[in-house]
Parts: C-alpha cells; sequence; structure tokens
C-alpha cells in the first residue's frame, strides 16, 4: 500500500548549514499492516512519519500510496502527534469533529460516529468537557478518535504515549490494538520502547542513528491478540534482544 523509494531528506538550518536526516530510505508497507519504528533519538523516526504524512517533502527519492505520489497530506491519512494537540477552547467532541468541519465533510452520521469512537475509548459523558478537564491519557484518547474520525486507511502516530504514565500507557496500547482488530488500519507508529514496538507490529523498523537508514525490518510472528504477560515469552525476548542488537551495536542479555 505504501512504497518508500530510496528515500533521502536533509534541512538547511539558519546557518546554512545542510543536515541529512535520512538517506536512501526504502520500504514496502502492506495494507493493513501495523510497521513500528524504532532507534536512538535523532535517527529520522519521526522525519520518515511525517514523510509518509506529506506533511514536509522529501529530498531525494519517492513516497507512494497506492502508486499515487505524496506530495501533500491525504485524506485517508489520519496522524496523532508526540501531544494530544487539542483546541483548548473546544469541547471535547467538538475537537474530534474538528477534521471534518475544516474539510467541509459533516453529516448527519459524523457526530454519531464521533460520539462512538469517544465511548469506544471509554469518553462517553466528558463530549461536553474540555480539554483542560481532562488527564493526559484521556487527552490522547481524544486525539486518537480525531484522528479516526474521518476513517483513514492509514494512521500515522508519532510516538503518541511516550509522556503517559506505564499503566496508562499500557492501557492505551491494549486499546489501539482493539480498535485495530475491530477494523484494520495500516498502522506506522513511532516509539522509543522496545517492547511496545513487539507488542504491537507485524515487522519492527529498526533505524541506524543520523543519518537515519533501515539497519533491519524484523517480523513479529507472535500470535493476536497479544497481551502484556507475551513479554516473557522466549520469542518476544529474543526479538528485543535482536532489536538491542542494532540500537546499542552489540547483543545484550539473551534468555535462557
Amino acid at each position: 500500500m505504501i512504497k518508500i523509494d530510496q528515500v533521502s531528506k536533509h534541512f538547511v538550518t539558519e546557518d546554512a548549514e545542510r543536515v541529512v536526516a535520512l538517506t536512501d530510505v526504502s520500504l514496502n508497507i502492506n495494507k493493513g499492516e501495523i510497521i513500528c519504528l524504532v532507534g536512538p533519538s535523532g535517527c529520522g523516526k519521526s522525519t520518515l512519519l511525517r514523510l509518509i504524512g506529506g506533511l514536509i517533502p522529501v529530498s531525494k527519492g519517492r513516497i507512494s500510496v497506492d502508486g499515487d505520489a505524496v506530495d501533500d497530506p491525504r485524506d485517508d491519512t489520519g496522524i496523532v502527534f508526540q501531544s494530544a494537540t487539542l483546541l483548548p477552547w473546544a469541547s471535547v467532541l467538538d475537537n474530534v469533529l474538528f477534521p471534518l468541519k475544516m474539510m467541509g465533510g459533516l453529516s448527519a452520521d459524523s457526530k454519531k460516529r464521533a460520539t462512538g469512537l469517544l465511548e469506544m475509548v471509554g469518553l462517553r459523558g466528558f463530549e461536553r468537557r474540555y480539554p483542560r478537564e481532562l488527564s493526559g491519557g484521556m487527552q490522547m484518547r481524544a486525539a486518537v478518535c480525531r484522528a479516526l474520525v474521518r476513517d483513514p486507511e492509514i494512521l500515522l502516530m508519532d510516538e503518541p504515549f511516550g509522556a503517559l504514565d506505564a499503566l496508562t500507557r499500557e492501557e492505551l496500547t491494549l486499546e489501539l490494538m482493539g480498535i485495530w482488530a475491530d477494523k484494520p488500519k495500516t498502522i506506522v507508529f513511532v516509539t522509543h520502547s522496545i517492547n511496545e514496538a513487539i507488542l504491537l507490529a507485524d515487522r519492527v523498523v529498526v533505524m541506524s542513528p543520523r543519518p537515519g537508514r533501515i539497519a533491519e525490518v524484523i517480523s513479529v510472528l507472535l500470535p493476536r491478540p497479544r497481551k502484556f504477560n507475551f513479554e516473557a515469552r522466549v520469542e518476544f525476548q529474543q526479538i528485543a534482544a535482536q532489536i538491542r542488537e542494532h540500537i546499542f551495536g552489540k547483543r545484550l542479555s539473551q534468555p535462557a
């Protein structure tokens, strides 16, 4: 569904210095697949996500969806950023409906769909509340609903749970897996958590330090639905060790 073909990206600083973020990245992503991007800070994970979303242009190479070049944001793509970025003056329901209002896509069923999404993530009864009245986890749930309200084919998520406490992060990870199981979408998910990547992904893409390249693509063959007790499995620990070897340059502890 998504083809990334020898993509490079550089930026020019205010001092006219050329900074290479990504170089010669190629990857094919299948329809309905969950891909997790992991790697050291500054390796270009978020940059690659924004390139796929059409938020910034490639410097070299090509990204396409179903054969069409990605030059601008697409209607079939939803994006969830590291922070919820909700409108502080708008209610939770109005925040979720905001993309439809901006694109002139409001219909008689829009409110029903938005309230259904909020109920699915445990925010029923909070439709008229404002972001300041919600916890961080609740705000992120609303942000996920906003990205899903247009029923996109592709969902891009830039470390959306990174700022949350451990329990809330685990809860939202389970909810995301439930959403995907109910109606599979093509998901590209950036994370610094190796365990989170293995739990979510069909394939984990391990990236090298800047300039970012793909060091390895690792298939995760654990059965679904997955649970957090999977972390104790030998197969899980073997994948985690393989990822750490690429990130840290040597294999750390392995299961017996």
